[in-house]
């Protein structure tokens, strides 16, 4: 008897979430192997836009973070899209957690617990909309000494880099013409995919220089196009459009090491390192201008106000910055481009005007004299040709 009631305790289903765990404290390496149904155990202080939105496309089932999402310094844009896309966010449950859960064990969230099988490991703030709305409203509050942090490391980015900011030194040759030619560069924001397909008819008219930038080479190579330009880290780009035929830049640290080269290597593919502190989105802008490129339209790329003070961009903020001023006027991003074509008069107008004048014409010579004039000719014209078709069947 006790036997049998102890096998049907066990077979009964516990409650919360379960998934099995992916722990780590390096953000970037953790999303590069998370997947569906995974929970994500994080130490991320205010959760920034950028791994949320890897997170939701990874259709993980919960998240776990050892430090708060939201600490108030600033609006962050990360734990509004992972509520908005009915992922479960654990906030606040401290370090401990990354020591006591193991990769790849099997672990359950419910009700702010986090439990292995049905003992409680850890524990933490549940967070909801309402919670993170009200938390919003008070971290605004901490927007203007943001912005003071934000001018004083512009400054410091611009006395590191001012020779490639201001004189283009060090950015590598590419062997692709870009001299006053339309660049389309791609990089894997929200919302990238939809906007690229927008701009089809841009693309089949004015044939611009393709440049994808990380995952967004891959979204180009899915939608059928060949990237003539790849920007990023070779770990987190698919083989199949590393070796695609596209010209590949690693970006490097100031010291010209770049960890990527050796997944070039092991592919047998030729590439070049573009030493920077910057991003890879700020790297192909930079590489279109000094190229001199007529016109560099972007796909996938955020530069609100919440976008640039959000921490997970804190490093390359001075960088975004400094490489949209140095473009200027041209630079135009992809939704306008894609609104102007949108707007222009299609085929199908075209024909349907050209009907309409017909008919107009038609009605014309109806109600005129000469009206049953044209119509006698096109009858008698009808006849013949209908009479010389019969004769060839005869």
């Amino acid at each position: 008897m006790k036997l049998t009631g102890l096998l049907t305790k066990n077979n009964e289903a516990l409650p919360g979430i379960t998934g099995v765990a992916r722990v780590d404290r390096r953000t970037r390496e953790l999303l590069r192997r998370i997947g569906p149904g995974d929970v994500v155990v994080l130490d991320q202080l205010d959760l920034d836009r950028t791994t949320a939105d890897a997170l939701v496309a990874a259709e993980v089932a919960g998240v776990v973070n050892a430090s708060p999402s939201i600490s108030g310094r600033f609006p962050n844009l990360g734990p509004e899209i992972l509520l908005g896309a009915d992922i479960p966010l654990i906030d606040g449950v401290g370090g401990d957690v990354l020591r006591g859960i193991k990769d790849g064990s099997k672990v359950r969230l419910h009700e702010g617990g986090i439990y292995l099988g049905e003992r409680q490991v850890a524990s933490g703030t549940v967070q909801t909309r309402e919670s993170v709305a009200d938390q919003m409203i008070e971290a605004k509050a901490g927007m203007s000494s943001q912005l003071e942090a934000f001018s004083a490391n512009t400054i410091e980015f611009l006395r590191r880099e001012r020779t490639l900011i201001l004189d283009g030194v060090g950015v590598p040759e590419v062997r692709v013409q870009l001299k006053d030619r339309h660049v389309l560069v791609v990089a894997p924001g929200k919302g990238h995919v939809h906007d690229l397909k927008q701009l089809k008819k841009y693309i089949a008219e004015h044939r611009p220089v393709l440049v994808g930038v990380d995952a967004g080479a891959d979204s180009l190579r899915a939608m059928g196009y060949r990237p003539d330009i790849i920007v990023g880290d070779p770990l987190g780009i698919d083989a199949d459009t590393l070796k695609s035929g596209g010209e590949v830049v690693v970006p490097a640290q100031p010291d010209g090491h770049a960890p990527g080269v050796g997944r070039i290597q092991d592919l047998g593919i030729g590439a070049v390192t573009f030493p920077a502190s910057g991003n890879s989105e700020d790297l192909a802008l930079l590489l279109a201008d000094a190229h001199q490129a007529s016109l560099v339209v972007t796909v996938g790329f955020q530069a609100t106000l919440r976008e640039f003070l959000d921490h997970g961009r804190s490093g390359s903020n001075p960088s975004t910055f400094l490489t949209r001023l140095k473009l200027g006027t041209k630079l135009v991003d992809g939704k306008a481009v894609a609104t102007l074509h949108r707007s222009r008069v299609s085929v199908g107008s075209i024909v349907l005007l050209v009907v309409a004048a017909i008919v107009v014409v038609v009605a014309a010579l109806l109600v005129s004299d000469v009206g049953d004039v044209y119509l006698d000719w096109a009858g008698d014209t009808w006849n013949s040709f209908a009479s010389w078709v019969k004769g060839l069947f005869t």
